[in-house]
C-alpha cells in the first residue's frame, strides 16, 4: 500500500489549526502550531513524547482550550468556520471523535453500555432499549472483528480488546474527523491488520483521520501526509513516503546513528539472578508457568520473548515477589530470595518496570520528586523524618540525567507525557541503586528518540556490572538489545538463543512450538487468545 491516496488527491478540507498556542505553569506545550486535515486522507502527527501531540488532540476533543490561535472546521456547504470546542459534546456535535491512548471506558459497565454511553437508544417511554442497544453493539463489534458478547463487563477484557472496544465506540459516532492516538500500541499483529483495513475503509469513505504513532513503519503503510511537532512547534509537513531516517531527524532535531545501540560485553560476570524450577499452578487448563530455569549474569541483557499469553510477565512478577509461586527457587547472588515479598526483592537489588506504568509503576497524583524517591524512602528517612533536601537533590540529578521534560519536581506524574512517565519509573530504580533491572515492555508508546535514550541507559547499567532482564513484544527490539534470548511458549521455556543465532524466524519457531509435555498445544489462557504479539 503506498502512502498516497490517489482516489482523493484533494479532498475537502475538514479541519484547520492556525497558530495555536497553549501554556501550562512553567511549560509552553504548543507554540504557534499549524495543521490541516482533508477528507479522505490519513494525516500522521509525529513527534517525540512531550512534543505537544497530546495537548493538540485534547484541544480538538474539548479537553483543553487554546490560549491563542484558531480552530476551524468544515461547515458544509459554507466551507471552514472558526469554532470553540469547550467540551467533548462540542466535539461530538462537530463530528470529531477521538480514540485516546489511555482508555476512556467504564470498567464496571458492559461493552454495549460503554459503546453507547450517554446516547443509549430509548423506548417510547424513555427507558433504555436493551434489545436495540445489544443489536447496535453487536454490529459495531463485528465491524472491528471483536468476538465478545455485548454483555461482557469491560473489566473482564484484556488491554488489546479494550482498545478494540474504544475503536468500535468511535466508529459508532459516525465522525467526519477521527483522531487516533497510538491505536496500535497494545494490539497484536492480526488486530493491527484489522484496524488498518478499517482505517482504509473510512478514508475511502471520505473521513479525515489524524493518526498518531511511534511505529515509523506504519506511516508509509497507511499515511498520506505527516506533520512533525518538535518542542511544541510544527517544524515540517512532508509526504508519508519520506525516509525514516529523515523523519527521525525532524522529530529529534539530530541524527540517530543506530536504532539499537547495544554494546555487548566481552564476557559476562557471575550470575546475579538464578531461577530454578519456578512453577505457578493455574486452572484446569494448565499451569500459568512451569519448570522455569534461567539465569542472568552481571553485565548482560537477557531478552524474554514469546507470544501473548506465553507467561513472560507472570514469571517476572513472581521473581520480583508481586505474585506468589507454588514451586521452585529464586536466588540473587547465590542467596535464596523469599517468594511473594517485594521488599525482600528490592533489598536484594531487584527492580521492576511494569508493562502498565500508569496503574503499577507510578503514583499518578504524587509529585515527580516523590515518585523518583519512592523506592529508596527508607534511606532518606532518619528518626522517622524524611530528608526532603536530600530527596530533592537526588531527584533533580536523575531527572536531568534522563532528560525528563517537566516544569519542575513538584509537577504531578499524571501530567507528564507517556515517555517522560516511563523515564520517571526507570529513574526510581536508578536512585534505588538497583543491580538487576526487569523491564517489561520498556518502550511501548515511546518515541524513537526516547527509546534510544533508554537503550543507552541499559548500556550504562550493564557496563557498570549490573544486569537487565527485558520483556518486549517488539521482536526487533529484543533481537537488537539482548545478549541472549529466552523464548517462552505456553508457560514453559521453549529454548535459549545466543545473540548471533537469534533471528526472527528462530524466535518464532520456538515461540510456536508446543513445549515438551503438551504435544497437542492445547494449554492456553485468555491472554493467549489475543493472538501473536510479534510485529
Amino acid at each position: 500500500m503506498t502512502g498516497v491516496n490517489d482516489d482523493v488527491p484533494g479532498g475537502r478540507e475538514l479541519l484547520r489549526v492556525e497558530g495555536v498556542t497553549k501554556s501550562f505553569p512553567g511549560v509552553r506545550a504548543l507554540d504557534g502550531v499549524d495543521l490541516s486535515l482533508r477528507g479522505g486522507e490519513v494525516h500522521v502527527l509525529l513527534g517525540e513524547n512531550g512534543a505537544g501531540k497530546s495537548t493538540l488532540i485534547k484541544m480538538l476533543s474539548g479537553a483543553h482550550r487554546p490560549d491563542a490561535g484558531r480552530i476551524l472546521v468544515d461547515g458544509a456547504p459554507h466551507g471552514l468556520r472558526e469554532v470553540q470546542i469547550r467540551s467533548a459534546r462540542d466535539a461530538e456535535r462537530l463530528r470529531i471523535a477521538t480514540i485516546y491512548q489511555e482508555f476512556n471506558l467504564v470498567p464496571g459497565l458492559t461493552v454495549a453500555e460503554n459503546l453507547f454511553l450517554g446516547r443509549q437508544p430509548r423506548t417510547a417511554l424513555g427507558l433504555i432499549d436493551r434489545k436495540a442497544l445489544r443489536a447496535r453493539a453487536t454490529q459495531l463489534l463485528a465491524r472491528v472483528g471483536l468476538d465478545v458478547s455485548p454483555d461482557t463487563p469491560v473489566a473482564e477484557l484484556g488491554i488489546a480488546r479494550r482498545q478494540m472496544v474504544e475503536i468500535a465506540k468511535a466508529l459508532g459516532l459516525d465522525a467526519g474527523v477521527l483522531i487516533m492516538d497510538e491505536p496500535t500500541a497494545v494490539l497484536t499483529s492480526e488486530e493491527v491488520d484489522t484496524l488498518f483495513t478499517i482505517v482504509r475503509e473510512l478514508r475511502d469513505a471520505g473521513v479525515g483521520i489524524l493518526f498518531i504513532t511511534h511505529h515509523l513503519e506504519e506511516i508509509g503503510a497507511l499515511g498520506d501526509r505527516v506533520t512533525v511537532l518538535r518542542d511544541g512547534r510544527s517544524v515540517a509537513e512532508v509526504p508519508a513516503s519520506t525516509d525514516q531516517d529523515e523523519l527521525i531527524r525532524l522529530m529529534v532535531g539530530r541524527d540517530i546513528a543506530e536504532q539499537y545501540p547495544r554494546v555487548r560485553p566481552d564476557e559476562p560476570g557471575a550470575p546475579l539472578l538464578r531461577v530454578r524450577g519456578l512453577t505457578r499452578h493455574g486452572t484446569t487448563a494448565g499451569p500459568v508457568f512451569e519448570g522455569i530455569d534461567f539465569e542472568v549474569r552481571a553485565g548482560e541483557v537477557v531478552g524474554l520473548a514469546g507470544l501473548v499469553g506465553a507467561g513472560r510477565t507472570e514469571v517476572v512478577r513472581a521473581v520480583f515477589g508481586v505474585d506468589r509461586y507454588d514451586a521452585g527457587t529464586v536466588e540473587v547472588d547465590g542467596e535464596p530470595l523469599a517468594g511473594g515479598d517485594v521488599r525482600a526483592a528490592m533489598r536484594a537489588g531487584l527492580g521492576l518496570v511494569p508493562e502498565d506504568r500508569k496503574g503499577q509503576g507510578l503514583v499518578l497524583d504524587a509529585s515527580l520528586q516523590d515518585n523518583l524517591t519512592l523506592a529508596r524512602l527508607d534511606r532518606d528517612t532518619r528518626g522517622g523524618l524524611v530528608d526532603r533536601g536530600a530527596q530533592r537533590r537526588e531527584a533533580a540529578a536523575v531527572a536531568e540525567r534522563l532528560r525528563v521534560r517537566m516544569s519542575g519536581l513538584a509537577q504531578p506524574a499524571r501530567t507528564l507525557s507517556g515517555g517522560n512517565q516511563q523515564k520517571i519509573v526507570i529513574g526510581k530504580w536508578l536512585l534505588a541503586d538497583t543491580r538487576l533491572l526487569i523491564l517489561d515492555e520498556p518502550t511501548r508508546g515511546i518515541d524513537v528518540g526516547a527509546k534510544v535514550e533508554i537503550y543507552q541507559l541499559v548500556n550504562e547499567l550493564t557496563a557498570a556490572g549490573r544486569a537487565v532482564l527485558m520483556i518486549s513484544s517488539d521482536l526487533p527490539e529484543v533481537l537488537g538489545m539482548s545478549d541472549r534470548v529466552l523464548v517462552m511458549s505456553q508457560g514453559r521455556l521453549a529454548g535459549e538463543l545466543p545473540a548471533e543465532e537469534a533471528t526472527q524466524d528462530a524466535v518464532m519457531e520456538l515461540a510456536l512450538r508446543p513445549p515438551h509435555g503438551t504435544p497437542d498445544g492445547n494449554h492456553t489462557n485468555e491472554s493467549a487468545m489475543e493472538g501473536s504479539d510479534v510485529r
